[in-house]
């Protein structure tokens, strides 16, 4: 049988891993396991910033030439910045899959961050500040996010502050480069109608060409942190906002896929989700209830999110109070579990037709666990969860939440 995905690594250390797909299009991504827990103090918003800045400028490219090499093509370059991990992806015509791998590369490899574009670039992320501080329903997972990892790696934001990153400068972003993009945390993913051997050949005459290198520091996991509730004041606001939440399980752990399915259970995306039935469809109390699971290499986090009128923020937490109760002390039935399990594969079916979206998951899988698995595996891991499996995480994960609200 044809292996659903063909991994390649490369002398220096990096892993590359394409999908064939029969498409006019082809999308690809180099994930680097450097994000904003790899900062240090006086760097905090350094990795953000560095993903900026790659577009500006290599020893061989004008940041115009950066920026117009795929889009003149029809093609487009990006990237983002996680706690974990910063990914540069292009999305082009099957034709120019090399010109596209040698963008990456040299943007990668060979970027020069001038002075003066850094300097331009700062008034650009000062601005991304002021508009993230006026998205309440995201700054919110954020500043939770400082207080359920606090005094830790993960204990602060992703953008920084205004005040540290306007001491950062180019010498400082090289120093962040050779110390956290190294090419044993690489991988090169792409999904397309590329052959391995073209494949091949072309990650080999880029990517084979640089150093190998090997990441020193090692991540430090976060340390206990105590229960807290803490109340925020935001008289302008019309709404109140509220985040409960805890630490969870890592990406190794074998609970994660359990916990997942109880997260989709309880408050996932299909208006059928417990929360929102109880919230919304019942009581017409919410908008909006969400629960989230974010598991990361080392720990994780789960979250449960509404946001509603102010003085019925504690009718809403009740409700939820007796949901969480319903799913940690009431096995699900046979037929239920089945509806659940459905819904959550038919969900992961269909995002895996989005080959942009797939190809940044495989990226970070064979970047976290050296493979992927295929849809039949995560199919057959799925159909094992039991009722029991699902109360067991439910009454470790929900007890004692600790929570953020916005008032």
């Amino acid at each position: 049988m044809k292996e659903e995905f063909y991994i390649y690594t490369l002398p220096n250390g990096i892993r590359c891993v394409l999908k064939q797909v029969r498409s006019a299009v082809c999308y690809c991504s180099m994930t680097i396991g450097a994000g904003s827990r790899d900062e240090v103090a006086g760097e905090y918003g350094m990795a953000h910033l560095l993903e900026h800045t790659l577009f500006k400028g290599t020893s061989k490219r004008k940041a115009y030439q950066v920026n117009c090499r795929l889009e003149n093509l029809g093609g487009e370059i990006n990237a983002f910045t996680t706690k974990e991990e910063t990914v540069v992806h292009a999305t082009v015509m099957r034709g120019d899959f090399r010109k596209a791998v040698e963008l990456i590369d040299d943007i990668i490899f060979h970027s020069t961050f001038p002075e003066a574009e850094v300097a331009k670039e700062k008034e650009v992320i000062y601005d991304e500040i002021n508009m993230y501080k006026d998205s309440p329903d995201e700054r919110i997972y954020d500043d939770f996010e400082d207080l359920i990892f606090a005094d830790s790696q993960l204990g602060h934001n992703i953008l920084g502050r205004k005040q540290t990153i306007s001491k950062l400068h180019s010498e400082d972003i090289r120093s962040f480069v050779k110390r956290n993009y190294t090419t044993d945390r690489m991988v090169f993913a792409a999904i397309g109608n590329i052959s391995p051997k073209s494949f091949t050949a072309a990650v080999e005459r880029y990517f084979g060409t640089e150093i190998a290198s090997r990441k020193a520091a090692d991540r430090v996991a976060p340390g206990p942190v105590a229960e807290f509730s803490k109340v925020v004041s935001h008289p302008s606001h019309h709404q109140a906002r509220c985040l409960l939440g805890k630490r969870a399980y890592p990406l190794d752990d074998k609970r994660r896929l359990a916990l997942i399915l109880m997260t989709n259970i309880l408050g996932g995306p299909s208006a059928a989700s417990r929360l929102n039935v109880a919230l919304r469809e019942r009581n017409a109390l919410t908008y909006c209830v969400e629960a989230l699971y974010t598991p990361l290499s080392d720990c994780g986090m789960f979250t449960i999110y509404y946001s509603c009128e102010k003085d019925k923020l504690e009718q809403c937490r009740a409700v939820i109070n007796s949901e969480m109760e319903r799913i940690m002390t009431e096995p699900l039935t046979a037929r239920q579990l089945s509806v659940a399990k459905k819904q959550f594969l038919g969900q992961f079916t269909i995002s895996a037709e989005n080959n942009e979206a797939y190809m940044l998951g495989v990226g970070k899988s064979v970047l976290v666990y050296g493979t992927v698995d295929s849809l039949d595996e995560i199919y057959r891991k799925v159909s094992e969860i039991t009722p029991e499996d699902i109360m067991e995480v439910a009454k470790d994960i929900l007890p004692s939440l600790s929570s953020l609200t916005y008032k």
